[in-house]
């Protein structure tokens, strides 16, 4: 998936688990967890800003459930204005600055996590 930010270039947005691509440009694991199963090696990450990520509370009781999704953005969006996340937000959109970002999660299903919600906060 992929995003273009009024602010800043392409974001993307993929599984920590796909294979690196070309275009990628700075790889960014927005998770609180570490993958499972993946070693930092193979991660091939330019960085890890886990303080962007949902909180333990707000990530166990969304739990991925489609008929939660959309009050799990709405949480999620209120927790990003916490001063750490605007923070963590504010290196994302710097590093746009300088061209694509590529958004990273072990999720399986992209279109119901925070990456979405991540990437469109971007442009804000």
């Amino acid at each position: 998936m992929v995003r273009k930010s009024r602010k800043s270039g392409a974001v993307r947005m993929r599984r920590v688990y796909d294979p690196v691509e070309a275009d990628d440009g700075t790889r960014v694991l927005v998770d609180r967890l570490w993958p499972r199963g993946l070693s930092k090696d193979a991660a091939r990450l330019d960085t890890w800003l886990k303080e962007v990520a949902p909180s333990d509370e707000l990530r166990k009781w969304y739990g991925h459930d489609p008929g939660r999704h959309e009050e799990f953005v709405e949480r999620y969006r209120a927790e990003l204005a916490d001063p750490e996340r605007t923070a963590a937000l504010e290196r994302l959109r710097d590093l746009a600055a300088s061209g694509p970002v590529t958004l990273l999660s072990s999720t399986k299903e992209l279109p119901l996590s925070h990456l979405p919600v991540i990437a469109e906060a971007m442009g804000d």
